[in-house]
């Protein structure tokens, strides 16, 4: 099952190829394409955008995952967020390696 594919590209935010990412992230991205099972009970959570980084959307239409860090001793900075229903096939999806101060999105 693939994700669907983003419509357009968003003004502001580097781009980066899923091939690109660390191996963890592609895993990750599988997992939510798969619907799990995740490793962190926080896996799947909406994603708030408190940031407002992203394009702001309704509330729940982001959700976050955690992509392991290797070396970490808890859930480490690394995440991907995506947006759109169901979750299983995302419009979009963005990584961050630290923690939300910035994203790309994955194409």
């Amino acid at each position: 099952m693939q994700a669907k594919e983003s419509k357009r590209l968003e003004p502001g935010l580097e781009t980066v190829a899923l091939s690109d990412l660390p191996r963890e992230a592609q895993t990750t991205y599988r997992l939510i394409l798969a619907g799990g099972p995740f490793p962190h009970r926080q896996d799947g959570v909406v994603f708030g955008n408190r940031e407002r980084i992203l394009p702001v959307k309704a509330r729940g239409w982001y959700h976050e995952y955690t992509v392991k860090t290797p070396g970490s001793r808890d859930r480490g900075a690394r995440r991907m967020v995506c947006g759109g229903n169901p979750a299983t096939r995302p419009d979009i999806c963005f990584y961050t390696d630290d923690h939300y101060a910035s994203f790309k999105q994955v194409r």
